[in-house]
């Protein structure tokens, strides 16, 4: 696809407006992850996200909220959970919304550990510094393609394992979809600021929990 294609955007688009449903997207994250407590169940965190995104005045959702627990942590986006996943004592989960927010679509990810679990900890922090170091990288000016290839790279010599098949996408006003631009990791040119949203999802390289973090790639 062309560079100009992919980067197309509705004649509504702003940028103010696509930093404004990104920060409404983190308070909505981060007031639902202050909720999740031991003993709750995947489909019941979903409904909490939903309840709670609805009170923060979202318009709608452009893709499902999707809260993983456990080992499901290890699942990317289309996978489908491990059924009557209950969140443990000392455990490992992730949150990833879309919410729309002035007619512009918001998408934020992070990963939270309930517990002292160390290996839990270090593998949620794991996944924001890669994040990170693969957005300083961005900023040097290469392409999405390069830009995965950098993170594979860095997730290695960290000891972890990242997820190919989760590599980032177009974002903007809403439905951003109609311009078809695919994956940031298969975009081979310099993604402009403000559209594009660099996912990061990591394995650990022998036990089952995984952790993924996601924001958008701004100046």
């Amino acid at each position: 696809m062309a560079v100009a294609t992919a980067e197309n955007v509705g004649k509504r688009f702003s940028l103010e407006q696509m930093l404004g449903a990104r920060e409404q997207s983190w308070v909505a994250l981060r007031d639902i992850a202050s909720r999740i407590v031991p003993g709750m169940s995947e489909p019941e965190a979903v409904e909490l996200a939903g309840e709670r995104l609805a009170a923060a005045g979202m318009q709608r959702i452009w893709h499902p909220s999707i809260l993983r627990f456990g080992a499901n942590t290890l699942k990317t986006f289309r996978q489908r959970s491990a059924p009557d996943t209950v969140l443990a004592e000392n455990d490992i989960f992730f949150i990833d919304l879309g919410p729309v927010f002035d007619g512009h679509e918001g998408d934020v990810g992070d990963t939270f550990v309930v517990g002292n679990d160390a290996t839990m900890h270090a593998c949620a922090n794991a996944s924001r510094e890669l994040f990170s170091r693969t957005e300083a990288r961005w900023r040097e000016g290469v392409t999405g393609v390069a830009l995965y290839d950098y993170a594979t790279a860095e997730a290695d010599a960290m000891g972890w394992r990242l997820n190919h098949a989760t590599k980032g996408h177009r974002v903007g006003d809403y439905p951003h979809a109609v311009h078809k631009a695919g994956a940031l990791g298969g975009f081979d040119a310099v993604p402009v600021p403000g559209l594009w949203i660099l996912e990061i999802q990591i394995a650990h390289p022998t036990l089952p929990i995984g952790a993924f973090y996601e924001d958008l790639l701004m100046a």
